[in-house]
């Protein structure tokens, strides 16, 4: 007789540019040990703009909404719901271009979105069955962005002011921030083991009632807890 998979679990972890959204999900899944689950990152799905000038695709504004191919994100939550492969885009910061070629993401028992504006659009939102914000202080998220931008993504330093000034900080007060009453739980300052335990608590909980990977996965999983 064969085993009936069940909807897989999906969370959203968003928060400002900088907030520590990788380092929780990281946290979360070294905590949970063995266990299938599949990131989509928001800041993948850029829309295609590589029939532009490079001067032109650096003009755009990036943390707008508007600047993301959400519905193409929806999509692949729906395809990895009903335990399909689907390919994501992948994007080259340095250029502001998307390649070619994607990724083929497998179907997993946990399925994490990342991103900062991921709570805007109600149809991807409406996928989530937990919502994560990540609240950090503005100044700690700038100092994050100013590093990561500059040694993963080849920017200058003006390069990296100069945009957080001109759209990431309006962006964020305007669209980023408010998301936040959407969220079912809130994690300060990109760490709170409190928080985080019980979002892997929630996922274990769902991992045990499923059935989804089979006793031998649940029995590891409560072995590591």
């Amino acid at each position: 007789m064969t085993t009936k998979k069940i909807k897989p679990l999906v969370i959203g972890v968003a928060g400002g540019s900088g907030s520590g959204k990788t380092t929780i999900i990281k946290s979360i899944l070294d905590q949970l040990g063995p266990l299938d689950a599949v990131i989509l990152q928001h800041d993948s799905y850029y829309r295609n703009n590589n029939h532009l000038p490079l001067l032109e695709r650096e003009r755009i504004n990036y943390d707008h909404p508007d600047a993301l191919e959400t519905e193409l994100l929806v999509k692949n939550v729906k395809d990895l719901l009903e335990w399909k492969e689907t390919e994501t885009p992948v994007y080259d910061f340095t250029t502001h271009s998307r390649k070619d070629r994607g990724i083929i993401k497998k179907p997993a028992d946990v399925i994490i979105v990342d991103g900062i504006l991921i709570f805007m659009e109600k149809r991807l939102r409406d996928l989530m069955d937990v919502r994560i914000f990540v609240n950090t202080d503005s100044d700690i998220r700038f100092i994050r962005r100013l590093k990561r931008d500059i040694k993963e993504r080849k920017r200058t330093m003006d390069s990296v002011i100069n945009q957080y000034l001109e759209t990431v900080k309006p962006m964020h007060i305007a669209f980023v921030q408010p998301s936040r009453r959407y969220a079912d739980i809130i994690i300060p300052e990109g760490k709170n083991p409190v928080s985080t335990n019980l979002v892997v608590s929630l996922i274990r909980n769902h991992l045990n009632k499923s059935g989804n990977s089979g006793g031998k996965r649940r029995r590891r999983l409560k072995k590591n807890g």
